[in-house]
């Protein structure tokens, strides 16, 4: 007797040595899809779940509603957006190069994902907290954060305002709005709607915003976060962001057999859009509706960006042993940087000279603070930070086993 019964597995279009592969991609025209009302319920969600919200087409001009949502944009705000990517790449780029040269333990890149974090963060308040993963550091370039600072928390030395606590990456910034990150990222979702539920309850004027990448979709928290946030509807956006891989995992694993992951949210009550991630304008479309709806006190809203994991997972990881080596460069959507220079050139205000002269700038810049937060010790050069660091700012009334040790240590 033969059994009918057997598992499917999702396998990615393409494995290394194969050509890449995105036939099978919808990628709808830009400019498609209206504008929703910010009211909007779940159920009128369909086509915004399942499509793009798309802005930039492929001739590099900004068409359709959401460009016309977008109306008060002006060339300064797209400028500094292209300013902000370009500073992320480039910090990756010398961060990774430093891990490499055995100055740090640890990175973890975010090319080709600039769009996402450096566009949203724009429209954020004062007081709003982001729960962010480790490659959402583009909230933080954008919002004008320290550079030494940043920088210091890669290399753990006395320019880390973490001092040395934390992995590299796992940046937390309370004072702009950049919540501790967790190596597990999944929490980050139940923290969030819990953070928005309690600012609700104390009538704060404030919202959260949780992040989550594709493959942490998978966690049981990813699913305990929008059941609370659809009983509850606290003010807090809720954003997957897609990039295909989690880790060597391909993002079919997490999604199954569902459509998208924006879809998802829409069984739980909760309305949901899905962003081409590497339009910088339909970031700051989609990040502009978002935050409106939510401060106008509707409810939670969930986004899925679709974009793509360049370079690695992290510095541990060597992506050419599962997928095509030239897979990057095939994804249908482009890049991020680009899209919006070509964009800026089509309309009179940029040059590829000035492309250049900013990348001299940035490049400089990063450069010069980067050589004087290594002089504070890098792993190479270890300058270690005074073990009495180790109890401070944990907790505000030292217990007595903790005080002991502390005795014990000497420090």
């Amino acid at each position: 007797m033969t059994s009918h019964i057997k598992l499917q597995f999702a396998h990615p279009p393409a494995r290394p040595g194969d050509k890449p592969d995105f036939s099978s991609l919808e990628i709808p025209q830009a400019g498609t899809l209206p504008v929703l009302a910010h009211d909007v319920a779940a159920q009128d969600c369909i086509d915004h779940a399942n499509s793009l919200v798309r802005v930039l087409n492929d001739a590099g001009e900004a068409v359709g509603p959401w460009a016309e949502y977008l109306a008060l944009e002006d060339p300064d705000a797209l400028r500094s957006g292209l300013r902000d990517m370009m500073k992320s790449r480039i910090i990756d780029m010398r961060m990774m190069n430093a891990q490499r040269q055995g100055k740090m333990s640890f990175y973890i890149q975010g090319i080709g994902e600039e769009a996402v974090g450096c566009g949203f963060q724009r429209y954020l308040r004062k007081g709003d907290m982001n729960f962010p993963t480790y490659r959402q550091q583009g909230l933080l370039i954008a919002a004008g954060y320290p550079l030494e600072k940043l920088m210091g928390q890669f290399y753990s030395n006395s320019f880390d305002p973490l001092l040395g606590r934390q992995l590299p990456t796992l940046h937390s910034a309370r004072e702009y709005g950049y919540f501790t990150v967790s190596g597990n990222l999944g929490t980050q979702y139940v923290h969030a709607v819990g953070w928005a539920m309690a600012n609700a309850l104390t009538g704060q004027d404030t919202i959260a915003i949780g992040w989550i990448g594709d493959g942490s979709t998978a966690a049981n928290d990813f699913h305990t976060a929008l059941l609370s946030a659809s009983s509850y509807w606290p003010p807090v956006i809720l954003n997957v962001v897609n990039n295909q891989w989690a880790i060597s995992t391909y993002t079919g694993v997490a999604r199954g057999h569902g459509r998208t992951y924006a879809a998802r949210a829409l069984g739980y009550g909760i309305p949901a859009i899905r962003v081409d991630g590497n339009d910088y304008l339909a970031v700051l479309a989609a990040s502009k509706w978002a935050t409106e709806r939510v401060r106008q006190g509707h409810g939670a809203v969930l986004i899925e960006w679709y974009t793509y994991r360049v370079g690695a997972h992290s510095s541990s990881d060597d992506p050419s042993a599962y997928r095509p080596k030239d897979e990057a460069k095939a994804w249908p959507l482009g890049d991020p940087i680009e899209r919006l220079k070509q964009h800026l050139i089509l309309i009179d205000e940029w040059s590829e000279a000035r492309h250049v002269q900013a990348e001299s700038e940035i490049l400089a810049e990063v450069i010069e603070v980067q050589k004087r937060v290594e002089a504070a010790g890098t792993m190479l050069d270890p300058q270690p930070i005074p073990g009495a660091s180790l109890f401070k700012g944990v907790y505000a009334d030292t217990p007595e086993h903790i005080r002991r040790q502390r005795q014990e240590m000497g420090v």
